[in-house]
């Protein structure tokens, strides 16, 4: 396991062995269904790898995103939004301020819950805009996918998968407070794995064990308070009662986006794989001769422009 994350070229074979394990290897047709930002970089890569191939890839994309562009490895479906590009990115960027930003514990625990809740409020009526999007439901009804990969951090893709009924990947680095684990039933004892922003080691006191107990017991209302929007349009678009955290018990295989050796050890539902080194950018090799400068040097570390603010600055 540790080679197969040192080693991307390896790990995506792995990865398209398991995402073939179940059967759309006939038909070769995969759903993809993304989320938009940093999470779209490394799945892209792994539709790339299909692409290379045979498989068949159809990306479904809002018209207004980030990254989600055109490509020559798959085919991109997209449906409007009723957000423009400037409100997107300003969105990401207070995301990303906020997510960088030090507060001491409690606090933590807010700022995480108002942070997420900006986004995902944000990325609602694109779920929304998406399900009731008759013709573009129809057309991935007519399409006959074989198998659906998706960032499960948004549960689009894991409603688009119930009501198409075809087996799905989950591809994602995991949920606020590792929720995942709580979602899968998986054993998460509390006397051992702190719970988030306890900063706590596994090594606790009674005092700390009592905290992590009661920050445990918020962890399904965290989940409810996050999602609930998503349960609600999951049972209009599925016209029955949908629980959610049921729903996504559903996926075949959880591709976990972080590595077993920086986590706490903890039993593991047998379709939770950890594969922290599609993070990994491919090597590519060094050219074998290439001129050094000073100047170039500087440029590189920063100091030529750390020099020129000095300089300006005066004595």
């Amino acid at each position: 396991m540790t080679f197969l994350l040192l080693q991307p070229n390896r790990l995506t074979s792995w990865l398209f062995f398991l995402l073939t394990a179940f059967s759309f290897v006939g038909s070769e047709k995969l759903l993809v269904i993304p989320q938009d930002g940093s999470h779209w970089l490394s799945m892209r890569s792994v539709a790339e790898k299909l692409h290379e191939r045979g498989h068949e890839i159809v990306v479904v994309a809002p018209e207004t995103n980030l990254l989600l562009k055109e490509s020559e490895y798959y085919e991109r479906k997209t449906y409007p939004v009723p957000y423009s590009e400037e409100e997107l990115k300003k969105g990401f960027q207070t995301f990303a301020r906020n997510l960088f930003r030090r507060v001491p514990f409690p606090y933590t625990i807010l700022q995480e819950y108002r942070n997420n809740m900006y986004v995902i409020d944000l990325f609602f009526h694109n779920c929304d805009s998406l399900l009731k999007n008759r013709e573009v439901i129809k057309h991935l009804e007519q399409s006959h996918f074989d198998a659906l990969l998706t960032d499960p951090a948004l549960p689009c893709g894991v409603i688009l998968a119930e009501h198409l009924s075809i087996p799905s990947v989950y591809f994602f680095r995991g949920f606020p407070c590792s929720l995942e684990h709580a979602i899968c039933k998986s054993p998460n004892p509390v006397s051992y794995v702190p719970r988030c922003y306890t900063r706590h080691t596994d090594r606790m006191t009674f005092p700390q064990r009592v905290v992590n107990l009661v920050v445990n017991s918020l962890e399904t209302s965290l989940f409810k308070t996050l999602y609930n929007k998503y349960q609600d349009i999951a049972s209009e678009f599925l016209q029955r009662d949908i629980h959610l955290p049921t729903l996504y018990r559903n996926g075949s295989i959880w591709l976990l986006r972080y590595d077993f050796v920086f986590e706490f050890p903890r039993p593991l539902m047998p379709n939770m794989v950890f594969i922290g080194g599609i993070n990994c950018e491919e090597r590519k090799r060094l050219p074998q001769k290439q001129e050094i400068t000073p100047e170039a040097l500087c440029s590189i570390s920063g100091l030529e422009d750390a020099q020129e603010e000095v300089m300006k600055s005066g004595p």
